[in-house]
């Protein structure tokens, strides 16, 4: 049956939970570019026929076999979108450095992609705030205190905090750190924050 390998395609991103990466569907993807092939090979050869032999019963099976071509195209390109936003996406939450079972299941293109965001992001961050630059990646939401207790969860090292002090960040040690500093890392999963 036509396009059932297009659509499979966008079931698989629908099933995924929301903020999670299925990995890339390479082999999908080829076959419904493969059947696109197909239906369009076919088209020509009967539309050749016919515009040469007259034969207008071929019309609606032509007209058929193009709508099939649009849908595949549709949800080919739903399915790389929606990759595309769920990959901005995870920049946004993990950072500029993104775990390794997130970067397994990312093609070679959409890492590209991820570096390119990255680069245009890290800029457009530079051009703000002056000299330093701003980081609109902290404080994804408003914070209510400045300073938040935080429990390391692995070995991190040393940590150097504003006033130019250095932390030494062991797992199952406990610091009270500005929120802007080490957001990233909670993010990251080094450090997790202590609610009271």
């Amino acid at each position: 049956m036509f396009c059932e390998k297009a659509t499979e395609l966008v079931r698989e991103l629908h099933r995924a939970p929301e903020g999670q990466l299925p990995a890339f569907n390479e082999d999908g993807l080829r076959q419904v570019l493969e059947e696109m092939k197909a239906l369009y090979e076919q088209n020509q050869s009967d539309v050749n026929e016919a515009k040469s032999g007259g034969r207008s019963d071929l019309i609606p099976t032509i007209k058929f076999r193009h709508c099939s071509l649009l849908r595949n195209r549709r949800c080919t390109v739903a399915y790389l979108y929606d990759r595309l936003l769920r990959i901005r996406a995870l920049r946004w939450e993990y950072g500029s450095i993104l775990p390794n079972a997130l970067r397994f299941h990312m093609s070679a293109e959409e890492m590209e992609w991820f570096n390119n965001y990255k680069k245009s992001l890290a800029t457009y961050m530079r051009s703000l705030g002056g000299r330093e630059g701003l980081d609109i990646t902290q404080d994804m939401k408003p914070p209510k205190s400045l300073y938040i207790e935080v429990r390391c969860l692995k070995d991190y090292g040393e940590f150097e905090v504003d006033d130019g002090t250095s932390v030494l960040l062991k797992k199952n040690s406990q610091h009270f750190l500005p929120r802007w500093k080490c957001e990233q890392l909670i993010r990251q999963g080094v450090l997790e924050h202590i609610l009271s």
